[in-house]
């Protein structure tokens, strides 16, 4: 039994340096979940905030109308349909698939992020925006400096939850022949027809990912917590 284990560890790890695939497939997917989190941030941002301040000043309704379709689009739509629609067709002729995945990934994150951002700008009481603008800050201002900063605090544990979801739904890049980690595993298997070792180390190293995440986001809540009192 021991021999068998050391055979296949040689030849899932060891032999022609496999063990590259998986530390370069880590790689790929950590850039395509880094950069789509700050695109999905910077999206879901926006359109939170047009979404919020048309439920409550009932003004923007083109912008809000628009941001709506985006919304429904994206959100009854499958991730891998979207990164091979903008693979495929909407950039046809780029070469680098990375930016092209950060790209889908990104808008299809922003969406969620949005209806978060929204729900936590909804929850902050109208009040504090009045106390704002009688402070002689204008409407993006006070948003700013006043309702974010809250919102922030209140949908944290929910915008955290999306971004360790979405480094999970990159092991799809593979669609797009990118060689993440998903892919990296599947690429070991091709070459030792043994689908335990790669496929359990894929999942252990995702575990590990999500574990490391998870901790982090606990420290960063608890710092939170500590700067209230």
């Amino acid at each position: 039994m021991w021999e068998n284990f050391s055979e296949a560890i040689y030849l899932n790890f060891i032999k022609d340096d496999r063990w590259k695939y998986y530390t370069d497939g880590l790689k790929v997917t950590l850039t395509i979940t880094l950069f789509a989190v700050l695109l999905g941030v910077a999206i879901g941002l926006v359109v939170g905030i047009i979404r919020a301040t048309h439920e409550r000043t009932h003004k923007l309704k083109i912008m809000n109308f628009l941001c709506g379709i985006y919304l429904t689009v994206i959100r009854g739509t499958p991730v891998v349909v979207q990164l091979m629609i903008i693979y495929y067709i909407i950039l046809a002729s780029a070469r680098n698939k990375i930016p092209v995945a950060i790209l889908a990934f990104g808008i299809n994150s922003g969406a969620y992020v949005a209806e978060i951002f929204r729900s936590g700008i909804m929850s902050i009481d109208n009040g504090q925006m009045e106390a704002g603008r009688s402070l002689g800050f204008n409407y993006i201002q006070t948003m700013w400096y006043v309702v974010l900063p809250q919102a922030f605090k209140n949908v944290l544990p929910a915008l955290c939850n999306e971004f360790i979801a979405l480094l999970k739904e990159t092991s799809v890049s593979g669609y797009i022949a990118l060689q993440d980690l998903t892919k990296a595993g599947d690429i070991v298997r091709s070459r030792t027809f043994n689908p335990f070792f790669p496929l359990f180390t894929v999942a252990a190293i995702y575990l590990i990912c999500v574990i490391v995440l998870t901790q982090c986001i606990k420290l960063l809540e608890r710092r939170l917590r500590q700067s209230e009192h």
